[in-house]
């Protein structure tokens, strides 16, 4: 019997909650059949109405609850149902910590069957304030009416929700962004219309939590508009922490932010912030963690899972603009980074340079070409450190480490699905001393985690 003879659009089905899927939806069954019901939790008994059918699953809204969950709270954003940009908010910040750890534990028992259960999955390790903790913003622009809006789309839709507070950002880009949007209505300068009108796309804001400066970004369709050394004069006067204005030109019709060009309008190319001992400088373009303040605890948790003596070579695959491989420095003997991106390693050697760090080499490529290179040199890392994309490992990545066997492995992850996957072929070889999940994103369904391998001894 095919699931479209089972449930029907629009239909209302009763269903019990098991757990949370990795997008914070409630987990239920019809007839064996999988329901994703959004917004529903683990031990609910809810009435759901049948949203789409899928060959073999099934999308549902809640409709009404029969039974609540305990961990159940009242969302505080005001547009929190329509944003779409936070899954959890309806979650205790207890619960949340909870359902992220067992998502992973889930994602376990599904690709890693037979090991699961013998797996250390650690308690998730949360903020002690889970709000205002994103530093940068990007916030689209339009004009559907006579007002400048900036914002997000909501969910699954073009409509712009204007966004004066945001719960989840830093305060100060929220501020920034709502004076800029001001200033471009009181010039009327021509906003972007999302086809092919206008000038002005997308605010960016970006702010160093440690040192306060802020970077206030431009997306914009062309280089030159109407009443342009206006409006920069106008936005050096919003606040003194803007230490940074930059435009940068996209015009292309994409979901991309980002264009290939850059400007510095005033003031600094960059803008300054601080990790723990470490010190970065960071343009409109690079990438940088959202969460700062988070990840020096996820970098701690790396570095005790590095275990470092002093005497222990590292790579770090994956490496972007070597904050891992930099956090790690200070204990190795010596330490190698690769990255696909000629910009990352260009920042990546800068950043080194800057702290005195004349142990640690990057090169550009990628992780199993050199990982390979060094092989053949006689050069295996006693640690490996990797951070990948969604993604996971890249299938040739994965080939090559199972070749090269360092003997300790330090995996990251920000995906538990991928992450178990690629558990599938590395417990080949490898044994999973602990998995610790890290929540660098509260309110959301993001999980990240710190995974130790060693290599299993003969």
């Amino acid at each position: 019997m095919t699931q479209q003879s089972i449930m029907e659009m629009g239909q209302k089905l009763t269903i019990s909650i098991k757990r949370l899927g990795i997008n914070g939806e409630g987990i239920g069954y019809y007839k064996r059949n999988v329901v994703f019901v959004k917004g529903a939790l683990p031990g609910e008994d809810v009435i759901a109405q049948v949203t789409k059918v899928n060959r073999n699953f099934a999308e549902a809204e809640v409709v009404k609850i029969h039974k609540k969950s305990p961990i159940r709270q009242t969302p505080p954003c005001p547009v929190y149902e329509e944003c779409g940009g936070c899954q959890l908010q309806h979650i205790t910040y207890k619960g949340q910590l909870a359902a992220k750890r067992d998502v992973i534990v889930q994602a376990l028992t599904k690709y890693v069957k037979s090991q699961a259960s013998k797996i250390d999955v650690r308690p998730t390790i949360g903020m002690e304030d889970p709000w205002h903790y994103r530093n940068k913003s990007q916030f689209q622009v339009r004009k559907p009416d006579k007002k400048v809006l900036a914002g997000l789309f909501s969910a699954n839709s073009h409509k712009l929700l204007n966004i004066e507070d945001c719960a989840v950002q830093h305060p100060m880009t929220t501020k920034i962004t709502t004076a800029t949007k001001r200033i471009l209505d009181e010039l009327n300068i021509p906003i972007y219309d999302g086809r092919s009108k206008g000038i002005v796309r997308t605010i960016v804001v970006r702010t160093g939590i440690k040192t306060g400066e802020v970077q206030l970004v431009l997306i914009t369709t062309r280089k030159g508009f109407p009443k342009k050394d206006l409006l920069v004069n106008r936005l050096k006067q919003i606040d003194p922490t803007v230490v940074s204005i930059v435009q940068n030109i996209n015009a292309e019709k994409t979901s991309l932010i980002f264009g290939d060009e850059t400007y510095t309008l005033a003031g600094k190319e960059t803008i300054h912030e601080e990790l723990g001992e470490l010190a970065f400088d960071l343009s409109a373009r690079a990438f940088f963690q959202l969460n700062p303040l988070q990840t020096v605890y996820l970098y701690n948790e790396i570095q005790k899972a590095a275990a470092l003596t002093g005497q222990e070579t590292v790579v770090d695959a994956y490496c972007g603009v070597g904050t891992i491989g930099l956090w790690l420095a200070k204990d190795a003997k010596e330490v190698r980074g690769m990255d696909i991106i000629p910009e990352s390693i260009q920042d990546a050697k800068r950043n080194a340079k800057k702290h005195g760090f004349d142990h640690v080499k990057y090169v550009t490529g990628s992780a199993e070409e050199w990982l390979a290179k060094w092989r053949k040199e006689k050069f295996v890392p006693d640690v490996l450190t990797v951070d990948p994309p969604r993604t996971g490992l890249a299938p040739s990545l994965l080939s090559t480490i199972l070749q090269v066997k360092p003997k300790r492995f330090v995996y990251t992850s920000c995906n538990p699905s991928t992450l178990a996957k690629d558990l599938q072929e590395l417990t080949k070889v490898y044994d999973v001393q602990y998995i610790q999940p890290m929540d660098m994103f509260p309110q959301t369904a993001h999980v990240e985690s710190v995974t130790l391998l060693t290599l299993k001894s003969k």
